[in-house]
């Protein structure tokens, strides 16, 4: 900037403001605050502004209204609006575009993002008539990409929620079925096999839901004691048709009686990277659970004799998405969202996880504070 550009910074919450102008006024910024949108006119009618940034719910005067105003005014043509919003739909997204804003942030905001879409706006804003169409037209490609993504988004949990229900009755219709003493063994199998899917498809929608929940608002574990020996038998008792079906079996060794965690999470944890365990060891081969107490806390390593992960690709497979061309069961392989899962709960506890490295197999490795 060749001279100090002047930001409005506009959030009924102290907090949020106190947040922003933080951010701002490190990077060489002057900072106004306001705590409404009446307030914020007034600002701006005063002293001006490069950039206002927005709050999009406020009492008396929501932002996409104090934006309309704005935008109304002759000072207000081309400066830069930044919404924020703890709303990430599609309806919002259209209003704040309608409002005559530049840019739509999702709360919570990381500072650095912050100060790098203020930054932007401000240029855009002092860009000439030329230069400034150029920018507008970048702008509606990046606002017409991100359009498109809320409504996958959108689209998605959609169908993930409609799509609770008939599972859930799929399972119950089996755990139904498996009363009955006089079904054959052949049909006990093929039911436990439904039941067994089943429960690995509401695994699925569950990271889906929780990972879009993750973005939205984090992550907080309700943690208490846990019982971690029984809850790894637990474990290992749910994948253990999975595991005969493959020709594997499951072992554990526990050392440690007791963990801090939230009891549900890390038990889909242990059942994401067990079932992965399973579907990637060799046939006729053992996977383990193992639990110490080591020099940074609880570790707890779950070991399959597959082909290993190369070196490479060990911080890749718990990004979302990621699927390894190694996968023997590649038609099975779900949405490489379990592993994605594992490390955004693993770190609400406060812990870590990885591929430890080792001569065969893949070993991953969890480490969960101490209580």
């Amino acid at each position: 900037m060749t001279d100090t550009a002047t930001i409005v910074v506009v959030d009924d919450h102290a907090a949020n403001r106190a947040l922003a102008q933080e951010a701002l006024e490190d990077e060489g910024y002057r900072v106004l605050t306001a705590d409404s949108g009446r307030a914020a006119l007034e600002l701006f009618d005063q002293h001006g502004a490069d950039c206002v940034l927005l709050d999009v719910h406020m009492p008396e005067m929501n932002g996409f209204e104090v934006a309309k105003q704005l935008r109304s005014r002759s000072e207000g043509r081309h400066i830069g609006v930044v919404f924020l919003t703890a709303s990430r739909d599609v309806d919002t997204f259209d209003a704040a575009q309608r409002s005559g804003g530049d840019d739509f942030l999702t709360k919570p905001v990381r500072p650095a993002e912050l100060v790098s879409r203020v930054d932007s706006a401000v240029r855009t804003s002092r860009l000439n008539e030329e230069l400034r169409e150029q920018s507008q037209e970048l702008r509606r490609q990046r606002d017409d990409l991100m359009r498109l993504q809320l409504v996958r988004e959108g689209l998605a949990a959609f169908l993930v929620h409609d799509l609770k229900n008939p599972v859930n009755s799929l399972d119950l219709q089996a755990q139904l079925l498996l009363r009955h003493r006089e079904l054959p063994d052949d049909v006990k199998n093929a039911v436990a096999t439904i039941r067994a899917d089943a429960r690995r498809l509401q695994r699925m929608i569950s990271n889906i839901l929780d990972l879009s929940r993750i973005d939205e608002s984090g992550l907080e574990p309700a943690c208490a004691t846990v019982d971690l020996p029984a809850l790894v038998r637990e474990v290992l008792d749910d994948q253990a048709l999975s595991a005969r079906t493959e020709g594997v079996k499951l072992s554990s060794a526990i050392e440690v009686t007791k963990a801090w965690a939230d009891v549900e999470m890390l038990r889909r944890v242990l059942t994401n990277l067990v079932e992965n365990a399973i579907r990637h060891t060799a046939t006729d081969s053992e996977v383990w659970i193992t639990a110490k107490a080591g020099a940074g806390g609880i570790e707890i390593r779950v070991v399959d004799q597959g082909p290993g992960i190369p070196a490479t690709l060990r911080e890749k497979v718990f990004e979302r998405h990621f699927r390894s061309a190694q996968d023997r069961h590649a038609t099975r392989a779900g949405h490489g969202l379990g592993l994605a899962y594992c490390r955004a709960a693993v770190s609400g506890h406060g812990g870590s996880i990885l591929v430890e490295p080792t001569r065969s197999g893949t070993t991953i490795l969890i480490t969960l504070p101490l209580p």
